[in-house]
């Protein structure tokens, strides 16, 4: 998305939604021990509602929207697999719903359906609804985890080893934009800090690492530059303590897969939700049920939530989606393989950990309606009046989002004193750091006026400038030209560079993941690989051939699309990575399609 389209977006009257500013002495205050189970600020759950949900008493749920069903009386039929969430106010009171679909695709007759994207829901100021659409499509697809940033933009990250992070417009005014830079790896969510110009990413894999993206600079409207930086991985000895942050050497995976790059990255079991408070970050992993945090002035995490500390151990199992709340607290989804899982909330003032929602799957409890699925996506209204959260596949499969309202909290009560000598010795909790000033409401967001369509360059922060790069590929290759010739992709860059171009696609088998072997996702396979060493800038031509064992695969593949109704074609992505001297990276993707040799040939 340019500069002068994310201008446009603003002007349009939508912003982040930013609840509460909370300094990093708050937050330090607040975790001064390690979290624990007790009881909720909002009292014991209720029971089941007509949607399956317990909630405390005073909490009501409406069901916004269900898979393949229309929303509201609108003609749009709402996406499977609802994952990732965010709001963002408008310029009338009203709010715009954006939510991931963490689908590859079904085929419905000859029809193949979903292969993932985002959708929105626009609100009027009294929560009705007002029109649904799609805002990302294909070619992005398996969209699991994101987050909003300050600049008013949903980042949508795909989850398989090739996935990309989706930069999208919550209006649907101007098309989403993939940003290679911030990695190709499996997406999980994003987190902004945008003072500091960096973006935190998150990897769900058994051995995944935290990423940082440092951004080359700030674009005109205030948003980070995401088309040029560095891209760093969390280093050091075990999960906890100083960080160090190191490059990640190929960001475009072209050589090897990011989390195998740097050797000493920290390895985190299943990372799932980030989110950024100003001067923390929080994330989950859901492999070993613990919560983190990342104070950004320190440089030092901190395990906030650990099972084996907790009080009990099998209480908060695969937490997920994560958010912070107006008053301070934490909210974070289930996804694990029970029968009722909840939406979990972290207490800043108790330093608590209790159940706040909890989905019903089994009819031995009051529902069946959440058998078989998890929790997501949780995120607020931008006045923190509304909750809305997920249930990815409700209703026997086809998901359903959910709006639940009631008597939230408020500021944040001061933090509970930890007694020094609570428990005597070495293992006695620390007293907590003193929690500064009391945290201020963020002021409301603000219609910026329209700005002249002039874009101000980056500005150069620590020296990083990612060679420029420009990339030209044809739609469609034949088969036997891919196979004999290579296809053609043109690269032009400002400054000598080396440069890697890779054809790769997900269109010739599934894997198993190993952690959920019932989830299933596009298997990235290289079609074909060309390296040029560096030299002079200009246009380069380059001609990465299929390799000869893919052929049969591919004509296989081909072969099955042509029986619906649609043309007979397989997808590709070609991704160009540029790297100069002093090791800064551009990297660019474009669309590929591979059809059949012509006949005679």
């Amino acid at each position: 998305m340019s500069s002068t389209s994310r201008r446009t977006f603003v002007s349009s009257g939508l912003a982040a939604a930013g609840l509460l500013t909370f300094g990093p002495a708050f937050w330090r205050g607040a975790m001064a021990a390690p979290a624990k189970l007790g009881d909720s600020p909002y009292g014991p759950l209720q029971p089941v509602d007509q949607h399956g949900l317990q909630l405390p008493a005073g909490f009501r749920s409406r069901e916004i929207a269900r898979g393949g069903s229309r929303v509201g009386s609108t003609s749009y039929a709402w996406h499977p697999a609802t994952d990732g969430m965010a709001t963002y106010p408008t310029a009338d009171g009203g709010w715009v719903l954006v939510a991931n679909s963490e689908s590859s695709s079904r085929t419905v007759g000859a029809v193949r359906e979903w292969t993932g994207g985002v959708s929105a829901i626009r609100f009027t100021p009294d929560g009705t609804v007002a029109s649904a659409q799609r805002i990302l499509g294909e070619p992005s697809r398996s969209n699991c985890g994101g987050g909003p940033t300050p600049w008013g933009t949903w980042l949508t990250g795909e989850e398989y080893d090739g996935g990309l992070i989706w930069e999208c417009d919550p209006t649907g005014r101007t098309p989403a934009v993939a940003r290679p830079a911030l990695g190709v790896f499996s997406h999980e969510a994003a987190a902004v800090d945008l003072e500091r110009g960096h973006v935190y990413l998150t990897e769900d894999k058994r051995d995944g690492c935290l990423y940082r993206f440092r951004s080359a600079g700030t674009l005109a409207d205030g948003g980070l530059d995401l088309t040029a930086g560095t891209l760093q991985v969390a280093t050091g000895t075990g999960q906890e303590g100083v960080v160090v942050w190191k490059d990640v050497p190929d960001p475009s995976a072209a050589t090897a897969t990011l989390r195998t790059q740097v050797p000493d990255a920290r390895r985190y079991n299943g990372s799932e939700g980030v989110w950024f408070a100003d001067g923390a970050i929080f994330w989950t992993s859901k492999g070993d049920n613990s919560l983190w945090t990342y104070d950004v002035e320190t440089a030092v995490v901190e395990r906030l939530y650990d099972p084996v500390t907790s009080g009990n151990g099998t209480f908060l199992k695969g937490p997920d989606n994560i958010c912070v709340s107006r008053s301070g607290d934490l909210f974070v989804c289930e996804d694990n393989s029970d029968l009722d899982f909840d939406v979990v909330v972290l207490s800043y003032g108790e330093r608590t950990v209790a159940p706040f929602l909890r989905a019903v799957g089994d009819v031995a409890n009051g529902s069946e309606i959440h058998k078989g699925s998890e929790l997501c996506g949780v995120t607020f209204s931008p006045d923190g009046e509304r909750m809305f959260v997920g249930s990815q596949r409700a209703h026997g499969g086809l998901g359903a989002v959910y709006e639940i309202t009631g008597p939230f909290r408020d500021l944040p009560a001061a933090p509970v004193p930890v007694d020094p000598g609570a428990g005597g010795g070495a293992g006695a909790a620390p007293a907590p750091a003193p929690a500064g000033p009391a945290p201020v409401p963020a002021p409301p967001a603000v219609v910026l006026p329209v700005v002249p369509p002039a874009r101000t360059p980056p500005v150069a922060v620590e020296d990083v400038d990612a060679p420029g790069l420009k990339v030209r590929v044809p739609k469609e290759v034949g088969l036997r030209t891919f196979l004999e010739e290579g296809v053609l992709v043109t690269v032009v860059t400002d400054e000598p560079t080396s440069v890697t171009v890779t054809v790769s696609t997900g269109a010739l088998g599934q894997a198993r993941e190993r952690e959920r072997p019932s989830r299933v996702r596009p298997r990235a396979d290289t079609l074909g690989t060309r390296r040029l060493s560096p030299r002079r800038s200009g246009v380069r031509l380059v001609h990465p051939k299929l390799r000869s064992v893919h052929v049969g695969r591919l004509e296989r593949a081909l072969a099955k699309a042509g029986r619906g109704r649609g043309r007979a074609r397989v997808r590709a992505r070609v991704t160009v990575t540029a790297r100069d001297r002093r090791g800064n990276v551009a990297v660019a993707t474009r669309t590929l399609w591979v059809v059949p040799a012509p006949k005679g040939r």
